[in-house]
């Protein structure tokens, strides 16, 4: 690669990886306390422990059930960006590279539902398509786009069929019937019986649980958002920028604190199962987004304080080695609580798991901060880089 095509690159936003790490660290808290999916509550446990355990688990659910994969959504949208943006600069057409790169990253998620069934990377080198279309069209057609996306359409259209169909029964969720099966392998002490569970069972549970709770719907609309936020260099800091995430701010905590409300007395307004299901699933999507702001706002503001910018800096090595850490921590975490492991599932509750979470974290914060003295890029991250780029001419 020549100077001039190298200066054409847009620098990396460190801010950006930072962020990465804090949802990839707080994604790895959420999947221990759930113990990788396999749930179980062990009975043995003290009182005071299982006080504590219900607290943990509220309040780590309240801060990031379903906020951190959003983060991971703008951030994944983000980095299409900073790449089709690159490659525009060099006046190469980045569509089609892209295409492939989201199989090799299905590829990736194969590997990672192997040991974790819950793995999100194959959803989104799917839902991932729906950049492609979009990434020509000018900033209002996207933002509109995004929000349509973000309104969950299908299920308004669900909502409004059952108001005018009284007698309608809609079918009960597809992915209980999965999740049940899953129970089955997860008695076993066989890492196969677990790998071939996972990928003939517990990835359909996965992707239909995906679908029927409107992630379907947000993951693209977030895409779109943070492809939005690289046009607009909000990422960057600036007097600009700062502005626009205070008024973020202010903005997501006026319309989650009512969200949230109605998210908890939904249940009691509507008396028809079917019709509320439908509204909470549209108003969790609007109530997670809008405090998934308030955790991106907050971070970018806190990040330009001197005094907690040395400790957020620390998150970068975690941030830019995320594959690398998301496959990592299925892998170790599986092995730790399933039962082929050490099959610590029978004997953790939320306090155990969320200490264990955090020494997880700590060691692969390590790891990555040393692989990074010696490489520019975490090894799974070497590799798809690689294998994105590869030549496909004789």
């Amino acid at each position: 690669m020549s100077n001039s095509s190298f200066n054409l690159k847009t620098p990396r936003v460190e801010v950006v990886d930072a962020l990465r790490g804090f949802a990839i660290m707080s994604i790895m808290l959420l999947h221990n306390i759930e113990h990788f999916d396999y749930y179980n509550f062990p009975e043995a446990l003290p009182e005071w422990i299982k006080f504590l355990d219900k607290i943990i688990w509220e309040t780590l659910f309240f801060l990031f059930g379903g906020k951190s994969y959003a983060i991971f959504a703008l951030l994944f949208g983000f980095s299409f960006y900073i790449q089709n943006d690159n490659q525009q600069k060099k006046g190469n057409d980045f569509r089609g590279r892209f295409l492939w790169r989201l199989l090799l990253l299905l590829g990736f998620g194969f590997v990672n539902t192997i040991f974790y069934e819950g793995d999100i990377l194959m959803i989104y080198a799917v839902l991932g398509i729906a950049l492609i279309p979009v990434c020509k069209w000018n900033d209002k057609a996207v933002f509109i786009t995004a929000i349509i996306l973000m309104l969950q359409p299908f299920e308004w259209v669900r909502y409004f069929y059952m108001l005018l169909h009284p007698e309608f029964v809609p079918a009960p969720n597809v992915s209980d019937h999965y999740f049940g099966l899953m129970g089955e392998y997860f008695k076993s002490n066989s890492f196969l019986d677990y790998a071939i569970g996972n990928i003939r069972i517990g990835r359909l549970a996965s992707v239909f649980w995906s679908w029927e709770n409107g992630r379907f719907f947000q993951a693209p609309s977030l895409f779109l958002l943070g492809m939005l936020i690289g046009r607009k260099k909000l990422f960057i800091a600036s007097i600009e920028s700062n502005l626009f995430w205070k008024k973020a701010l202010q903005y997501a905590i006026t319309l989650f604190i009512p969200l949230f409300l109605l998210k908890i007395y939904l249940p009691d307004i509507i008396a028809r199962k079917a019709t509320m299901n439908s509204l909470s699933i549209i108003v969790t999507s609007w109530s997670n987004c809008a405090f998934m702001i308030i955790l991106v706002s907050t971070f970018l503001l806190l990040y330009q304080k001197e005094s907690l910018n040395n400790y957020l800096v620390k998150l970068i090595p975690f941030g830019k080695m995320s594959l690398t850490n998301y496959i990592m921590q299925s892998i170790v975490g599986s092995f730790i609580y399933y039962r082929y492991g050490l099959g610590l599932v029978e004997y953790t509750g939320a306090t155990y798991c969320l200490l264990i979470g955090i020494v997880l974290f700590v060691l692969q914060l390590a790891f990555c901060t040393w692989w990074l003295i010696m490489h520019k890029q975490g090894p799974l991250e070497y590799i798809w880089h690689k294998a994105t780029w590869i030549s496909f001419r004789k």
